[in-house]
């Protein structure tokens, strides 16, 4: 971006915490929203027919940085991000030493300021190693700059302990991100318990594992006062909890994935280990339940739960193979497809559970372009036609169910602090 600024134009901005829908200018310079009229010789950028949008926010991703760089690593993972119309990409804590400890908390942010191309926030381990047991400090994780807490993939199982650190969060005034899942429910099932399991002869997951933990976290939240974000639930009773609970005022918010709302559990039986994930998917009946509470409000975020794995670990028998995903080129295109196109939600509509839903949700100062944010920016060309093809992913994993699919809609551009990170328009 040069000094003068860049001033886009023709483009129908969208920009849901603003209530704004129209074709108006939109300004940038130094890294910031400003006037366009504040300009005296901007670089001009015509986007007609294109749709500019505030920076895509994913809160849910695993960066595999550090310890397990032959996933995924800082560069590819942002570098993803900035293809599938991301900005902003919330990392998980479960990385290799755990993101527990202050220090690794900053070295990991101080990295992603040089290495990244997308911004990284980091989410910091409410327990010591993931284990449920003992708290980290999450005073010190905060100062360290971390945006919320979480033992994502690993749910504290004691409710007196997850009370405790919902009192303690909540003294802290951060958020915490829970993966609801009762390990003694889930008695180490493979996929959704149900007719597909019962055919593949593989152990099942019932849904009742995260509906216990979903209701339990609500219940917390509302004594506590802590806010609490339930993550990619994937069951109806699951949305029924957390539409009561929003109807009740209780600090409680949800997201879906992609991948939950577009598939059943038979996807498992063409895509194998690339649609084992957990939570599981689930039947017909889940995924309208799902689709349900993205119309009607219950649902604030989507995010993708970016999860990569190498094509070795995915190619192991469905048992033996880890769980996950990954979406963050795939989650935009999907979305437009299944939810706008299909007439299922207005643009703004989508627009906001990537932009104002995340930044709610986590205190963040991006997802709208009012004038002195940060200018983060992403552009979608509605019409333009795809097919995805995972080779070309920028990602180092491969490991999607979602290879050949067709559709049309994507991100064509994003600009983080006014600078362009990815350009295809």
């Amino acid at each position: 971006m040069t000094d003068q600024g860049l001033v886009f134009k023709g483009a129908r901005v969208i920009d849901p915490a603003n209530e704004v829908d129209a074709v108006v200018d939109v300004a940038v310079q130094h890294g910031v929203f400003v006037d366009p009229a504040s300009l005296s010789a901007p670089e001009i950028i015509d986007l007609t027919g294109r749709v500019l949008a505030p920076g895509f926010v994913d809160m849910h991703v695993h960066l595999r940085d550090p310890g397990q760089t032959e996933k995924e690593d800082l560069q590819t993972a942002t570098a993803a991000a900035a293809a599938g119309g991301f900005t902003t990409v919330v990392a998980m804590p479960n990385t290799a030493p755990v993101m527990d400890d202050p220090d690794r908390v900053r070295e990991l942010l101080l990295r992603a300021e040089r290495e990244g191309g997308a911004r990284v926030l980091q989410t910091a381990a409410m327990t010591q190693g993931l284990r449920g047991l003992k708290l980290t400090d999450f005073a010190a994780l905060k100062a360290a700059g971390a945006v919320a807490l979480t033992d994502d993939g690993a749910s504290i199982q004691d409710a007196s302990i997850m009370r405790e650190a919902l009192i303690q969060a909540a003294q802290n005034r951060m958020v915490v991100l829970d993966h609801c899942e009762h390990a003694g429910l889930s008695g180490g099932g493979v996929i959704a318990i149900g007719e597909i399991s019962r055919k593949l002869s593989l152990k099942g997951k019932p849904v009742s594992s995260e509906d216990v933990m979903i209701a339990r976290n609500a219940v917390l939240a509302n004594e506590t006062g802590c806010p609490v974000h339930l993550q990619h639930v994937s069951t109806a009773a699951g949305i029924e909890i957390a539409r009561m609970a929003r109807w009740a005022g209780w600090p409680v918010t949800c997201e879906v994935t992609p991948h939950h709302f577009c598939l059943t559990d038979e996807a498992v039986l063409t895509q194998g280990a690339n649609a084992k994930m957990n939570p599981p998917l689930r039947s017909e009946q889940h995924r309208q339940a799902l689709l349900k509470g993205l119309c009607d409000g219950t649902v604030s975020v989507i995010a993708t739960d970016h999860a990569p794995h190498t094509e070795e670990e995915k190619s192991r028998d469905i048992a033996k193979a880890p769980n996950g995903v990954i979406g963050l080129e795939t989650a935009v295109r999907l979305s437009l497809k299944e939810l706008y196109h299909s007439g299922l939600l207005e643009l703004p509509d989508l627009i906001a559970k990537f932009t104002i839903g995340p930044c709610v949700v986590l205190g963040l100062p991006y997802g709208t372009l009012t004038i002195g944010r940060p200018a983060d920016i992403t552009i979608l060309d509605l019409d333009a036609a795809w097919t995805i093809d995972v080779t070309t992913f920028k990602s180092k994993a491969r490991n999607s169910p979602f290879d050949g699919w067709q559709g049309r809609g994507k991100a064509v551009g994003t600009l983080v602090g006014g600078a362009w990170v990815y350009r295809d328009c």
